[in-house]
């Protein structure tokens, strides 16, 4: 009688000695949903009509083409919310701030709320702002909705003006979390609530205040809290 261990197929497995090993028939986990805009144009971004105001220009840039903004009237407004619907998500966008204001608010989602309220004063969103000090920058994420508001924002690091950055925002169902480059920021425990289906704004508030004076160049939007390795891009990249 044979000494070794039974071996056992079907479909999905191979089991040996009572040890698993997954075979290419086994039904593989569907990747988040995950949308990337490329600020390439000024007519469509994402697939979505934009709507422009003032005089943001394309520019070349170390990622393709980009999108500059004035800091003083230069905006694009897109009827979409791409997290809408998220319980997780991480917001990533590669961007070059160039001094100016104080504060600038540079990417704004809104979820569209009954009764309707004016553009920029709902009660549910998520944003990215800078703040400007002197010949550099820190990073300002916030988000808030029924039941949770926060705002994750370190006056303490900062980093230097004229150059591009990957930043991102994530929440995996616990943390909510600000990277620079690929570096943790803040981390705060909170909860959160999916937002609705709305709208975005570019380069300013919705309600236009808190212009942006620089450049954006990509963004993504995934249904799901990525690790940094996962980052679209997290390591500066120069001209």
């Amino acid at each position: 009688m044979s000494n070794e261990a039974p071996l056992l197929l079907d479909r999905r497995s191979l089991i040996v000695g009572g040890a698993s090993i997954a075979m290419l028939g086994a039904p593989a986990l569907a990747a988040p949903l995950s949308r990337v805009w490329k600020f390439d144009n000024l007519r469509r971004i994402g697939g979505h009509r934009v709507t422009v105001e003032g005089s943001p220009r394309v520019i070349a840039s170390p990622f393709g083409r980009a999108i500059a903004f004035d800091g003083v009237d230069d905006a694009l407004f897109i009827d979409n919310h791409p997290l809408a619907g998220a319980r997780e998500f991480t917001f990533e966008a590669v961007f070059r701030p160039d001094g100016g204001a104080f504060e600038q608010r540079w990417f704004h989602l809104e979820a569209d709320e009954a009764p309707r309220v004016a553009p920029g004063k709902g009660s549910t969103r998520m944003l990215f702002e800078i703040r400007v000090a002197g010949e550099r920058w820190y990073l300002d994420a916030f988000m808030t909705g029924a039941g949770y508001k926060q705002t994750l924002l370190v006056p303490e690091k900062t980093f230097p003006l004229g150059r591009w950055y990957h930043v991102a925002q994530s929440y995996d169902g616990r943390f909510y979390r600000a990277f620079v480059d690929g570096v943790l920021q803040q981390e705060v425990a909170m909860p959160f609530a999916p937002q609705g289906a709305g709208r975005a704004s570019v380069g300013v508030r919705l309600n236009r205040v808190n212009y942006f004076r620089g450049a954006i160049a990509k963004a993504r939007f995934t249904h799901a809290a990525l690790p940094v390795s996962k980052f679209m891009h997290s390591g500066r990249r120069r001209p």
